[in-house]
């Protein structure tokens, strides 16, 4: 039964298991937190350490350089996305998920042991850097395969909330990534996070790639790209049909994202720690609370996204975005307010508003893109959309959030950077048709080559 639309069945036309679809969801979960855990850890140290003990003695702007290294990994990003998306439409997405997870796990552990400016001098910031763009490469092709491994093994009806899945990976990456850092804050205070404290997360990863790779290797291959490698389907050149036929959907994808990822990228990539931790700074507050303010918001991030999975099964991923654009305004306009008070109570109260926001414009994120792109360009079209919405979003977003209050002194500006950021990611999902439920299969190219942007007919 080579026909089917509905990707809950393999490509021999059975059902596939309820166990089976649970132990993928499991194992996206899993491997996306360890995945995200290691590329959150260094955003927070950059915010905490890293400015001290590697670009301290660069001068007066180490903290805009400091912060710059985080935007630098994702210009590798779409490297990561162009070689996952081929390998990906080629050889399967299991694969592809294995290779990322080492590539990820063994960069953080190198930075847990990687000298200070202070012992081998520039080498070491250097290194860093290099070290900081493997991680880059690895996050741009792990995101394509564990939401298409997701979603094209869900039932039709409830892509969203499997969708949803490897999407809570980033929540509990930050939440795991903040919640280590601050128990070493308690564990090594003062001096001693400098010293030796900040370390201990980085090594730490060894273990949780182990982890994480034992779970993926237990997942079967997804069901879509079963079916096109026995019928010998698979793309020749994926990345170049993907540009040559549907270039603009990938740009417009890309900007839902960006909306989204500028905004996340004020806790995830390190900057609201820095700020508001910052010794120099009007706020001056204590590592540790800070730490857990934001490691509280990761929890309410985490709900909101997998509420925003199941709601967009039952109104559609369009209006769910929409939903979610209004929210994520409204949370950018109380946040500075909020933390400019330098109370960690109302700290917590402007990121989790905040984060209410971000999940419901993330949440759907991996449905919303799986169903975009035909079946055999899909894992490219979903890899570079998110690649290229994340340099156009978060890449910089603490960097020039960071040189917008060395200029004007204040966080207004930041405010309407954000606000700028949102407002586009809602209008690019204005330019969108919702195509929930439509067919994942190969069978149905024909029907997922229509392009879904408003005013074209084919792309």
């Amino acid at each position: 039964m080579s026909g089917q639309s509905d990707p809950g069945f393999t490509p021999t036309g059975t059902i596939a298991a309820t166990k089976d679809r649970r132990r993928v969801v499991f194992a996206t979960v899993v491997g996306t937190t360890v995945e995200w855990y290691d590329f959150f850890i260094y955003a927070t140290a950059v915010g905490l350490v890293f400015g001290q003990l590697f670009f301290a003695p660069l001068g007066a702007n180490s903290a805009l350089i400091a912060f710059a290294t985080v935007g630098v990994s994702f210009l590798f990003r779409p490297l990561g996305a162009f070689l996952a998306g081929h390998f990906g439409d080629k050889l399967g997405r299991k694969v592809v998920l294995m290779w990322t997870l080492i590539l990820m796990g063994a960069a953080t552990a190198l930075i847990g042991v990687l000298p200070t400016y202070e012992a081998i001098g520039i080498t070491a910031p250097i290194l860093l850097v290099l070290l900081r763009i493997l991680q880059g490469i690895s996050a741009g092709g792990e995101w394509g395969g564990a939401v298409l491994m997701a979603v094209e093994h869900a039932p039709k009806k409830k892509r969203g909330i499997f969708g949803a899945s490897p999407q809570i990976g980033v929540p509990l990456g930050l939440l795991l990534a903040s919640g280590v850092m601050a128990i070493m804050t308690a564990i090594a205070p003062g001096d001693q996070f400098l010293i030796w404290g900040w370390r201990v997360p980085f090594l730490l990863s060894v273990v949780l790639i182990l982890v994480g790779y034992y779970v993926r290797r237990k997942v079967e291959e997804s069901p879509v790209f079963a079916e096109l490698a026995e019928r010998k389907e698979e793309a020749k050149m994926p990345i170049v049909q993907l540009f040559k036929k549907h270039l603009l959907l990938v740009i417009i994808a890309a900007f839902v994202f960006a909306g989204n990822n500028a905004v996340g990228y004020m806790t995830t990539g390190g900057y609201i720690q820095g700020y508001a931790t910052n010794p120099e700074g009007a706020l001056a507050m204590e590592r540790g609370p800070v730490l857990w303010a934001v490691t509280g918001s990761a929890v309410t991030w985490l709900i909101s996204t997998l509420v925003a999975g199941w709601v967009c099964d039952r109104i559609g991923r369009r209006n769910t975005y929409i939903a979610g654009w209004i929210m994520q305004l409204v949370g950018v306009f109380t946040l500075f307010p909020l933390v400019n008070t330098g109370d960690v109570g109302l700290l917590f109260a402007g990121l989790a508003i905040l984060t209410i926001g971000l999940g419901f414009t993330y949440g759907p994120q991996a449905a919303l893109y799986t169903e975009l792109f035909p079946a055999s360009i899909r894992f490219s079209g979903v890899s570079i959309s998110y690649a290229i919405g994340a340099i156009a979003g978060g890449a910089f977003a603490p960097t020039i959030a960071t040189a917008i209050v060395q200029a004007t002194g204040s966080t207004e500006a930041v405010t309407w950077y954000l606000a700028g950021m949102t407002v586009l990611g809602l209008i690019a999902t204005l330019l969108l048709r919702d195509r929930s439920g439509i067919p994942l299969g190969p069978d149905h190219e024909a029907e997922q080559s229509v392009s879904p942007i408003y005013g074209l007919a084919k792309a």
